[in-house]
């Protein structure tokens, strides 16, 4: 069995500035050393003041989106070639907001995930649920199908992705999956991929949605939940070490 490394990625969505960004990367860096593997992915404008503040540490920085597109007349669309010149290791594609708000089918999270990976940046691959989804029963007709684009487009190099399952009932809401019921989409995950790639038992698989300082540890001691990926409390240094500690 492959002991896997817990990773844990916050996600600062559409929040951000120029002094908030430095104290709390700064706070961050204080509290190294960490067991588990450590990125923040931040809104692109932020990309270069991260990169300088991380250059030195082991502490990864990743983009909240990718392109699908190598370049062209996408007029707001950043590529996964301008990604790699600022050290991004991560890159989130298919987060429910972006299927939500823009449209995005999982053909074009596939698409995104493939561009990235041609770069050398490590997609986080978002799949999840509706509360209505969920109620009727559809769960893991929604994950596996989501999950069966990136297979498809990627063949066997989906083995090189990170997936995060979050479920959307869970986002920002304050509800949270239970540790069992986490779990219980993770190994339908980790089977579906069994069959795709000779790597599922060094791929990581995430949980997403409404983890907190007191929630942390029960989620990451599933055995097929390998660390999380974060959002509000990614933006308050104490949490998001807490969390960090909690997966460790």
């Amino acid at each position: 069995m492959t002991t896997r490394r817990a990773l844990v990625v916050g996600n600062w969505k559409m929040h951000g500035s120029h002094k908030a960004n430095a104290d709390l990367l700064e706070q961050i860096l204080g509290a190294r050393p960490f067991v588990a593997d450590v990125a923040v992915c931040v809104p692109f404008p932020y990309l270069s003041e991260c990169a300088v503040a991380l250059a030195s540490s082991d502490v990864h920085w990743g983009a909240q989106d990718c392109s699908a597109h190598d370049a062209g007349a996408y007029t707001g669309e950043v590529s996964a070639a301008m990604l790699q010149e600022f050290g991004c290791r991560y890159a989130i594609v298919g987060h429910s907001e972006r299927r939500a708000q823009h449209g995005e089918s999982d053909p074009v999270v596939a698409d995104k995930a493939a561009a990235a990976l041609a770069k050398g940046i490590t997609p986080i691959v978002c799949v999840g649920e509706t509360l209505a989804q969920r109620d009727a029963g559809e769960t893991a007709d929604v994950v596996k199908r989501q999950l069966s684009a990136v297979i498809h487009t990627l063949g066997h190099c989906c083995g090189e992705v990170v997936v995060a399952y979050e479920p959307v009932w869970a986002i920002g809401t304050g509800r949270t999956a239970t540790p069992q019921q986490a779990q219980e989409v993770h190994a339908l995950l980790r089977a579906q991929l069994r069959a795709a790639t000779s790597r599922v038992d060094a791929m990581r698989i995430l949980y997403g949605g409404s983890v907190k300082p007191d929630n942390a540890r029960e989620l990451f001691s599933q055995p097929d939940i390998d660390g999380g990926l974060v959002g509000g409390a990614s933006l308050k240094a104490a949490d998001f070490v807490a969390i960090i500690r909690a997966a460790s």
